[in-house]
């Protein structure tokens, strides 16, 4: 999935009168979004990032000039090409790698797709939503998910909802 951008922060907001933004990180935090002067293909360039010791951070992009724009901004996820980031050990992943992945079970029948992988504290976790809209979720464990690859991920039947 080389072409696929991955998401590393979401705008959630202005902040102050200035033209900076409120930033909900996502993956390895602060200083893996500090690594990365542009995001979005380019479109914006990071000018001035700080903690908001929250949890999250305090941005400034060059191409956003007052709180109206950056206002226009809220919504927004923060992206950056695979090729941006570093490469991934053995038996690393990107949780966008698991997104929309059809889902089987060990007996080889079908069960829906991959909507969400969360991580709650304990362990990831896959959230799949079946064809009639239902959603369950599973412990990315090995006794749960014997496997994925980039073609399906395959679910222990016995933790089908």
């Amino acid at each position: 999935m080389p072409d696929k951008p991955l998401t590393l922060a979401a705008v959630t907001g202005a902040h102050g009168v200035a033209g900076e933004v409120r930033l909900k990180l996502l993956g390895e935090g602060l200083d893996a979004l500090k690594a990365h002067v542009s995001f979005n293909g380019g479109a914006l360039t990071l000018a001035k990032i700080r903690s908001d010791n929250k949890g999250g951070a305090i941005a400034r992009f060059a191409e956003v000039p007052d709180r109206t724009a950056a206002e226009q901004l809220r919504g927004t996820a923060l992206t950056v090409s695979r090729e941006e980031l570093p490469a991934l050990e053995e038996g690393e992943f990107y949780f966008s790698d698991l997104l929309d992945l059809p889902v089987i079970t060990d007996k080889g029948e079908p069960v829906g797709r991959v909507c969400a992988v969360e991580n709650f504290g304990a362990t990831d976790i896959v959230e799949i939503e079946k064809p009639d809209g239902k959603k369950f979720m599973v412990p990315l464990t090995a006794q749960a998910v014997p496997a994925w690859d980039k073609d399906s991920l395959t679910v222990n039947a016995d933790f089908v909802d």
